[in-house]
């Protein structure tokens, strides 16, 4: 499974061009707390909902993962390579490490 360090989201954009945040937590954690970066676009699609949403998502873009700490996202990204996603990723440590990381004007929860 590949990984991203949260350290190293916006380089990684900014070589792969216009990526997909694909956040898989719960609304309301959505709600709480999220990214939203220049060259990416961000979608809260909750993980139990991927797989019937599965035709939304375009396997030649890149997709970042994210949830919580890192563990939903990896189960996502690991179901996405199953089903022919090859440009996948999981960001390691979630937004938790985001906020503690890269900005702390993301809350923690």
């Amino acid at each position: 499974m590949k990984q991203i360090a949260v350290t190293e989201v916006k380089r990684w954009i900014g070589e792969t061009g216009p990526a997909l945040l694909l956040d898989v937590r719960e609304p309301w954690e959505y709600g709480l707390a999220a990214i939203r970066l220049d060259g990416a676009t961000t979608l809260n699609l909750p993980m139990h909902l991927v797989p019937l949403r599965l035709a939304e998502l375009d396997p030649a873009q890149p997709i970042l993962c994210i949830c919580h700490h890192g563990v939903r996202s990896a189960q996502v990204v690991a179901f996405l390579e199953r089903s022919g996603y090859d440009s996948v990723y999981n960001l390691a440590g979630g937004i938790d490490a985001w906020s503690t990381k890269v900005d702390p004007a993301v809350p923690r929860y």
